[in-house]
């Protein structure tokens, strides 16, 4: 059986993921793919309990160590359980953020050791990396007016500095990986933006891949 396409969405707060992840699932619905849709932190039962100790806003003395451990409790019960085993089955895996956040938001942002990060992103990920990740990039101020009406969780609360720092290092882990990563600008409507994203998934299913 041939294995699914593992598709995740990146981006900082706001920059509408979680739209154009729910517009591919339904494309994926509409044309008869099987397909999951999943999210991080989350995605399992015991992931979902990591996501609510996370974002909570009663746990701001947080440690940055404590916070990165966590993000990788999530990812390996979440991989482990559901998106290999998804794969496997030749679903295609729609997942609203996976390890590139981590890079960004507690390797950048947090200024922890990048290095070690990676090697808890090999062991926690048991070697699973996107076939295709879509950063839907907009700025800070953007984030902010986007976000601004709704209750923000602990990492929404972050200070504008931080989410500049975040929204760089995705910048920057577009150019070092760019055999996968697609940039599309957040600011566009989100059905141009679909659009967009059907294309590239076309082209990697039809294995004509212009990342490369």
């Amino acid at each position: 059986m041939k294995k699914g396409l593992f598709i995740t969405f990146e981006g900082i707060e706001g920059c509408g993921k979680s739209t154009q992840t729910k517009a591919i699932a339904d494309y994926f619905k509409e044309n008869s793919f099987p397909f999951l849709v999943t999210r991080e932190p989350g995605g399992t039962f015991i992931s979902e309990k990591i996501r609510d100790i996370l974002l909570d806003n009663a746990n701001q003395e947080m440690n940055p160590e404590t916070e990165l451990l966590l993000y990788m409790a999530s990812r390996s019960q979440h991989t482990g359980t559901k998106i290999i085993p998804a794969l496997s089955e030749g679903k295609h895996v729609i997942c609203d953020r996976y390890y590139d956040s981590t890079l960004a938001y507690q390797g950048a942002a947090r200024a922890l050791d990048t290095k070690f990060i990676d090697l808890l992103i090999d062991f926690a990920t048991y070697s699973t990396s996107p076939d295709l990740t879509f950063l839907l990039d907009i700025s800070v101020e953007e984030s902010e007016q986007r976000i601004c009406h709704r209750g923000k969780d602990r990492m929404e609360r972050e200070s504008k500095e931080f989410h500049q720092k975040v929204r760089n290092e995705f910048l920057n882990l577009a150019k070092k990986y760019n055999n996968r990563y697609i940039v599309i600008d957040g600011t566009q409507k989100p059905e141009v933006i679909t659009e967009k994203i059907i294309y590239q998934i076309k082209l990697k299913l039809d294995g004509k891949d212009e990342t490369k």
